[in-house]
């Protein structure tokens, strides 16, 4: 049973803020078009709908997210942020084209834009309030390992930075009475809106497909370096899955052969402690002991009390990012010693 300060639970509670509160400024923009008549805040006003949009999905997958394991998902539901990041990604996608045609028709077809005063106070409102949340989402979903509340945050800052550029705009228009400036600055927000799609949809697909997080990687690969214990005779095999907000570790730790299963369960128990200790509950680990390979492994065996050696210690193999990965273990005649 999840507590009521689980991450899943205080992912959910934000996402549902940015529901509300992207629903109140969808209504403030879409005043601020009918004022104005500006083509610049119709793009802006149209994103967030797809705001409003993305923040009831990333709900709906967070909801589905903090559920529990079944027995029908193991692994929990954590995977469901991913489909949500992808579909709010390509949502912005959408908006970012549709945003784009209505500038060029504007562009050709130039049309008078009315109040700019009314239409810059209101828009600058939403961007303050925008930003302000789309921070409070970021920070909260890398905290919680959440890339949907993340995402969410990310495309909140996206509008506000766009919204800035709509003010921009409006605030040049107001002085100079060129019309045109007004679709111009939606044609710029256009393609940056289109960017920003694509890195959110590139991000969610590689959570989808276990694509290997290779700075998670190598910080833990470090961690464990500077834990290091002689017991510890090879570690190969490392994989890490995201599901969620919640990372799925897989190690094969070489031990002395000799070793009990009590022993053995003592030193697993203080790898996995190690990586806990910097990962917290958002980490589940599972790791498999082998016995080493009596004689071919002497060489690189660091235990200076080892009862059975039948070669002396001489070299240290450093654990990096090219040999954890294989799943083999290492030896003297191993390539991967000085990787």
């Amino acid at each position: 049973m999840m507590q009521p300060s689980s991450p899943q639970l205080q992912n959910l509670s934000m996402q549902k803020w940015v529901a509300l509160v992207s629903g109140v400024l969808l209504v403030i923009k879409f005043i601020a078009w009918y004022y104005t008549s500006s083509v610049a805040i119709l793009t802006d006003a149209m994103e967030s709908i797809v705001n409003v949009v993305a923040g009831l999905v990333g709900l709906y997958s967070l909801y589905i997210a903090a559920r529990p394991r079944d027995l029908n998902h193991p692994y929990g539901h954590g995977k469901a942020e991913f489909v949500s990041a992808a579909i709010e990604g390509s949502l912005i996608g959408v908006a970012g084209i549709v945003i784009l045609y209505e500038a060029v028709h504007k562009l050709i077809v130039p049309a008078e834009v009315k109040k700019t005063d009314l239409g810059i106070v209101l828009i600058l409102v939403t961007a303050v309030a925008n930003y302000a949340l789309g921070a409070l989402c970021v920070a909260r979903g890398r905290k919680n390992k959440s890339l949907a509340l993340e995402a969410s945050g990310r495309h909140l800052q996206t509008d506000t930075y766009s919204t800035l550029a709509v003010v921009a705009g409006l605030v040049i228009l107001h002085i100079t009475g060129l019309n045109w400036v007004d679709a111009v600055v939606a044609i710029i927000l256009s393609v940056f809106i289109l960017y920003t799609s694509y890195n959110i949809t590139r991000r969610s697909i590689a959570g989808i497909m276990d694509e290997a997080d290779t700075n998670l990687l190598m910080e833990m690969i470090r961690l464990i370096n500077a834990h290091r214990r002689s017991n510890w005779v090879d570690l190969h095999n490392l994989r890490v899955i995201k599901f969620g907000s919640i990372f799925h570790v897989d190690a094969h730790l070489t031990l002395p052969w000799y070793f009990t299963v009590k022993d053995a369960h003592g030193e697993v128990d203080i790898f996995s402690d190690i990586i806990r200790k910097e990962y917290g509950e958002s980490l589940e680990l599972f790791v498999h002991s082998d016995g080493c390979d009596e004689g071919p492994q002497c060489p690189i065996c660091m235990k200076p009390d080892c009862p059975v050696r039948k070669q002396p210690f001489n070299t240290k193999v450093e654990w990096t990012l090219t040999n954890v990965l294989k799943n083999k273990k290492h030896n003297t005649q191993s390539s991967s010693l000085n990787s």
